[in-house]
Order: C-alpha cells, then structure tokens, then sequence
C-alpha cells in the first residue's frame, strides 16, 4: 500500500514539474517587447533609454568584469538565442562574445558603426572605447541602437525616435558640462594615467594626454619596461595624480604610485558601470563620476 502511495506521489510531481515548465516557457514565449541582449553593462543602459517600456535590456559581461577576454556561459548563449537584437561594442572589445555568438544569431549590431576609431598604439587596430567621447554616443551610438529597433519593432518607429531625441539632449548637455569641468585642471596636468590606456577618445574629445602601462586588457603584460616608462613619465612632467580602473587589476597601478610617490586619485569606471545604487550606475552618471575623479585628482 505505501509502495503505491509512493509511485503515485512520484507521478503527481513529476507531471507538476512539466506543467510549470511548460508554463515558465510559455510566460517567456509570450513576454511581450523586444527581448535586447547586450555585450556590456555600458551599452544596455544606452538600449534601455531608447527602448522605454516597449521591451526588456540585459548584459551579458558581470559588471567588475573585463568584456576582452570573457568567455559566454550556457545561460548567456540561452539569453542570446531568445533575443531579437544583440548589441555589440565591435572592435575587438568583445571577441569571445562574437565568436561564441555568431552561430546562435544572425542579428548582432555593432553600434560603433560609422565612427572613425582612434588606432591602438603602435597597431593598425583600433581602439574600442569610443563611448568615452559623448558625442560619438550620441551621434552614433544612439542612432545605430536607433535603428536597430526601428527595424525589428516599426510600429514603435515614433516612441523610439523621441525617446532618442530626448536621451541625445542629455548627452549634449553631459558633454558641454565636461567641457566646463575639465577647465578647472591646469593645461600642464592634463596628463590621464592609468593601467589600461582606454581613455583615448576621452582624451582627444576634451583636451588630455592619456598614457597606460599597456594598450587592452587583452594585451595586458605589465612589464618591466612598460612600468619603467611611466613611472619615468610621471616622474619628468610631474603629473600630481594617476588613477585605477573598475575592471583592472590595480596592482599595478600602485607599484607606480610607490615608486612615483605620486597617490592614486581614484577609480575611473572603464568597460563596466557601477553596481546597482551606486554613483556610477548609467552612462551618463558614469561619465560625470569619472571626470569628477580626474578634475579632483589633477587639479593639485
């Protein structure tokens, strides 16, 4: 009698366990929206101000993360396969991603389309941190995203062009106020140096030398020769303050602050936001913190 209690009970489970999974399917079938995968923290939050309520934005790179050498999980080739869109930074910035991609969807968007990258140092290749300049966000970025989602969802052609719009006014006005605060540094410290020299677009967009231990991530080395070149730059035009990253190792940042005693002024944000609540949790609050940090750090 228990053993039939029991092959019952079993039953009963397991026909439970097909009829929420075939629920959970179906709910997920019938989402309604665009289903947008992006590689990057950075990117999602552009996508989601476009977007508005007319679909739904995840990433795929953990924020604290380093998107040039991440490898994709079984859960993110799952989240790309149910997508619409995927958005990419290009550039080889996110070459794992676009290789494990590539057979699952045919609609991955590069929204550095268009733009004229600034080349590595040394290398034919380009550097990826475009978004460092807010008026290639705006001007290309934003548009490619645009796009995008105009082709897949016509219907919200009108939603997705003043939602643009007026997320291209902000950044307009982000860009003129990081004009007017990097005003306040001397001309003689506008010098940026950190372990990753990703600030290159930054740099040329308001007016800053950049220099790095190494060009990506990707290529991180940390040499002896490497460090014994910054510490020598930073020592011959006697730059008051270097800086870290949120996705770098900040070691090595600090053997060049020890052998400099020049102090390390804070941490930029680079290829990641900040976590949920914190200064730096969109683009734009991003950008404000990280040029907050270097106008405090170099302004000594």
């Amino acid at each position: 009698m228990f053993s039939k209690h029991l092959v019952c009970l079993v039953c009963i489970m397991a026909l439970m366990g097909v009829l929420i999974t075939g629920c959970g399917n179906q709910e997920a079938e019938n989402q309604e929206g665009l289903q947008i995968v992006t590689s990057i923290s950075i990117l999602a939050d552009l996508a989601e101000n476009i977007v508005g309520d007319r679909g739904t934005v995840v990433f795929l790179v953990p924020v604290g993360d380093n998107p040039e050498d991440y490898e994709p999980l079984p859960s993110d080739m799952q989240k790309v396969s149910n997508a619409d869109v995927l958005f990419v930074n290009g550039w080889g910035l996110e070459e794992g991603i676009e290789r494990s991609m590539a057979h699952i969807t045919d609609n991955i968007v590069f929204v550095t389309e268009g733009i004229t990258p600034i080349p590595l140092v040394g290398e034919d290749a380009p550097d990826p941190h475009a978004w460092f300049d807010a008026s290639l966000v705006a001007d290309f970025y934003i548009e490619n995203i645009l796009t995008a989602l105009v082709a897949l969802d016509p219907a919200g052609a009108e939603e997705y062009g003043r939602n643009a719009a007026a997320y291209v006014d902000k950044l307009k006005e982000l860009d003129t106020w990081i004009k007017e605060q990097v005003k306040k540094i001397p001309e003689d410290n506008r010098i940026i140096v950190v372990s990753e020299n990703a600030l290159k677009y930054f740099g040329k967009a308001y007016g800053f030398q950049t220099e790095g231990i190494w060009e990506l991530n990707s290529h991180e080395e940390g040499t002896p020769q490497q460090m014994s070149r910054v510490v020598d730059l930073v020592v011959e035009r006697r730059i008051p303050a270097v800086f870290v990253e949120s996705t770098v190792d900040q070691r090595y940042m600090a053997i060049i602050s020890d052998e400099t005693a020049v102090p390390i002024a804070g941490e930029i944000y680079t290829d990641a936001l900040g976590l949920q609540g914190s200064a730096a949790d969109t683009y734009i609050k991003m950008m404000q913190y990280n040029t907050n940090v270097i106008v405090q750090g170099l302004s000594q």
